[in-house]
């Protein structure tokens, strides 16, 4: 269950100023609805997918890296692809200070119904109960939460680009790091995490994606995926727009299930169910393409159209991305080329969507349009590195972020 992406990088710790909290009542057990939302704006957000068997008694130090900063701190644990409940009975968050310990006095309890333990239902997920602090925008903030006993399918989110830290017993409420022996390149059970902004018209955007969204190929640990260099964009701008929710997954498809749940059976849960979301980004389909299971522009075309469906039902507005190009990786061939330029001519050029960048420009060759431009390939001539994650974030005209209908 565990691994390493390299050295664990210094960085520079946020303030969070926490009030006295309240004692929390005796601990029981809460039952949350799944279908429960957190007011507020997501901050950070990783797509849930199925991570293997639980392994009874388990902590984890998870470091997620905040987008929008505010008030009342929530975070949502998920037992989405599990068979049977999830008890957690510890979870705190707190500011990192350096590896898996904390900035001294930042470490708080979390509640659920004003209960330390909660228990998921199978299938849903739990929002914590706000924890009246606040928390700057680029933070590294630590949740740190343990399973008593957890059996059954995991809830996590494989691909992090981030190295958090596990270990057996229940080391939560420690601020230091000495106790979290062990390394993951992992997210486990934790899914999002919400805040409420001083401005209250502050909004946020979804990142709907694959691998190039989840950040393969960039720079482990330094937060370089391009949804990262987007929220730094955002924030510089001081637009309305502030939260992002990183909602990509490794060999994700717009149509098929495979690599995590297709973008189409997913987009409730990942996406929709996020507070504050005001926009959702699509960038997905090249997977489709590498496949080769006969999918055509049509095929394609038509799940743009019902993912957009679905956003303007739900009364948020949906930017679109073209797909990269790949001539040189594993699927590619004239015929995947072929459909991919035909999908992407319709995205440019329908008007069916609230805004439309041209990934495609960004990323290709001009001597060779089918491959990514030298400068900007990762190696594997499908992801872009950490110039060309930023390449993507510099492309998005922020404007057609900040729509509303």
């Amino acid at each position: 269950m565990t691994g390493r992406f390299g050295r664990v990088r210094r960085v520079a710790a946020a303030l969070l100023t926490a009030v006295v909290c309240q004692s929390a009542p005796a601990p029981r057990t809460a039952l949350p609805a799944s279908a429960e939302q957190a007011s507020g704006v997501v901050t950070w957000a990783a797509s849930a997918d199925r991570m293997g068997e639980g392994t009874g008694a388990e902590g984890y130090r998870l470091i997620v890296h905040t987008s929008v900063g505010g008030d009342d701190l929530r975070v949502r644990l998920s037992n989405a692809f599990g068979d049977r409940p999830l008890t957690v009975d510890s979870v705190y968050a707190g500011v990192r200070g350096e590896g898996a310990a904390l900035r001294p006095g930042s470490n708080r309890p979390l509640t659920f119904g004003g209960a330390r333990t909660v228990v998921v239902p199978e299938g849903a997920a739990a929002w914590s109960d706000p924890l009246p602090a606040r928390l700057r925008a680029g933070t590294d903030l630590v949740v740190s939460l343990h399973t008593p006993a957890a059996a059954g399918p995991v809830t996590g989110h494989l691909l992090a680009m981030q190295t958090s830290y596990t270990d057996s017993g229940d080391h939560t409420a420690e601020e230091g790091g000495t106790d979290w022996k062990r390394t993951t390149g992992s997210w486990w059970y934790l899914d999002a995490v919400s805040v409420r902004p001083s401005r209250s018209a502050t909004g946020g955007v979804a990142a709907l994606g694959d691998s190039l969204t989840d950040g393969w190929h960039s720079t482990a640990d330094l937060n370089r995926r391009w949804p990262d260099y987007l929220a730094r964009r955002l924030h510089t701008a001081r637009t309305a727009v502030q939260g992002v929710a990183d909602e990509g997954i490794g060999g994700n498809q717009v149509l098929a299930d495979g690599a995590g749940q297709s973008a189409l059976h997913r987009l409730d849960r990942d996406v929709l169910s996020l507070p504050g979301v005001r926009t959702v980004f699509v960038f997905e389909g090249v997977n489709d393409l590498r496949a080769h299971t006969g999918v055509t522009a049509r095929d394609l075309i038509e799940g743009y159209r019902k993912i957009a469906e679905r956003v303007h039902a739900a009364g948020k507005c949906v930017a679109v991305a073209t797909i990269a190009p790949f001539e040189g990786r594993p699927g590619w061939d004239p015929p995947a080329e072929a459909v991919r330029r035909e999908v992407n001519r319709f995205l440019r050029t329908s008007g069916e969507f609230d805004a439309v960048t041209d990934f495609d420009r960004t990323l290709r060759s001009p001597h060779d349009p089918a491959r990514l431009l030298p400068l900007l390939d990762g190696g594997d001539h499908l992801h872009p590195d950490d110039k060309g994650m930023r390449a993507l974030a510099d492309a998005v005209d922020l404007r057609g972020l900040d729509c509303t209908r």
